[in-house]
């Protein structure tokens, strides 16, 4: 096995690994607090609305944008440590 296709091997087993790890993160924000504390959340007003309500729709909605943006910023880490990143074509300063 060459270095290279080990190398490929590690980087997307990182890849998936985050990917794994960030899926559970949301499907914990987005299931536990609006099925298994739904029923104590729904007596907690937020905005004129049960607590749950919130959980389940707009808190997963906002985690889930949360969790791209920290997808972003562990790949771009990743792609550099592995010399694959993403070729810049315009300097940072607009230009």
């Amino acid at each position: 096995m060459s270095d290279q296709s080990q190398r490929q091997r590690e980087y997307w087993k990182k890849n998936i690994g985050l990917i794994r790890n960030l899926l559970i993160v949301w499907f914990l924000v987005s299931y536990v607090p609006a099925i298994f504390f739904a029923e104590p959340l729904y007596n907690v007003p937020f905005f004129k609305l049960p607590l749950s309500f919130w959980f389940a729709q707009q808190g997963s909605i906002l985690v889930f944008i949360v969790l791209i943006y920290i997808y972003a910023k562990q790949m771009d880490k990743l792609d550099e440590e592995y010399d694959v990143q993403e070729v810049q074509l315009t300097d940072k300063r607009g230009g």
